[in-house]
């Protein structure tokens, strides 16, 4: 079981759920938290015990973004090569969430904002509730409204046009545009949010890992190649797919009649 400082933990059922906790902040990021956050995606990696994640925040909000006293006060006063470093764990933060092997599930709860907007785009599946603002705000404090990736994955999930409008103007849509333009993937109730995240989890945590795990690292692969080369990175993948057990596994369960167990 991995211990974490920053924010709470917990693990069951092959899926770990991550709960940002300061819910008197707006769940708002510390340099702590950051750092703790980045370094887990990595680490869940290879954390078999685990095949899916799910991140919520606890109160009234997802996440606000950046804490403005305790990250942004502080920022003030470093120099270039500071403000790298932090820039660039930022952005580590987003490459691990795209890149682990393991669907990333986030249960949205309210404001969504900045850096927790970007969380909640990096992951693989948004859930969220009818109060589940979201604003890319970067341009609303003097930034570049291409911040953690923003100007990369945006786009691709909700098209140039809004994408460009919403890193534009930093302003904040409501759940119900964000479902309606594919920025969400679901749209329930706050009494439900929590269930249809964990039902979602479930299903991909015990569903065909090596599968799915191919499937995710295609769809990053693939966002920038002509459709040549995603066609043979794809015959490639598949091919590699079909020697696994899993694939054994689907057909022998589907001539015997059975629910399929694939490796955990």
């Amino acid at each position: 079981m991995i211990e974490t400082k920053s924010f709470r933990y917990e693990e069951k059922d092959r899926v770990a759920t991550i709960t940002l906790n300061r819910p008197d902040r707006l769940n708002a990021l510390t340099f702590e938290v950051y750092r703790e956050l980045t370094d887990l995606f990595r680490a869940l990696q290879n954390h078999k015990n685990v095949g899916s994640v799910i991140v919520t925040g606890e109160g009234r909000g997802f996440c606000s973004g950046g804490d403005v006293k305790d990250i942004i006060g502080q920022l003030m006063g470093r120099d270039m090569a500071g403000l790298l470093d932090f820039t660039r764990m930022t952005c580590e933060l987003v490459g691990n969430i795209r890149t682990l092997r393991k669907p990333v599930i986030t249960a949205l709860n309210g404001v969504v904002a900045g850096a927790g907007a970007m969380i909640a785009l990096a992951s693989d599946i948004r859930i969220a509730c009818p109060d589940a603002r979201i604003a890319f705000l970067f341009v609303k404090v003097g930034l570049s409204g291409a911040d953690m990736g923003a100007a990369y994955l945006l786009p691709k999930v909700i098209g140039l046009s809004k994408a460009t409008e919403l890193l534009f103007t930093g302003d904040f849509i409501s759940a119900e545009e964000a479902e309606k333009i594919g920025l969400y993937n679901r749209l329930v109730s706050s009494e439900n949010l929590m269930k249809e995240a964990w039902d979602w989890a479930v299903k991909l945590a015990n569903g065909p890992g090596f599968g799915i795990a191919v499937t995710k690292e295609m769809l990053n692969q693939e966002f920038n190649m002509h459709l040549a080369s995603a066609l043979e990175a794809e015959a490639q993948a598949q091919a590699i797919c079909m020697q696994h057990p899993d694939y054994n596994e689907a057909y022998q369960a589907f001539v015997e009649k059975r629910k399929p167990n694939f490796q955990k």
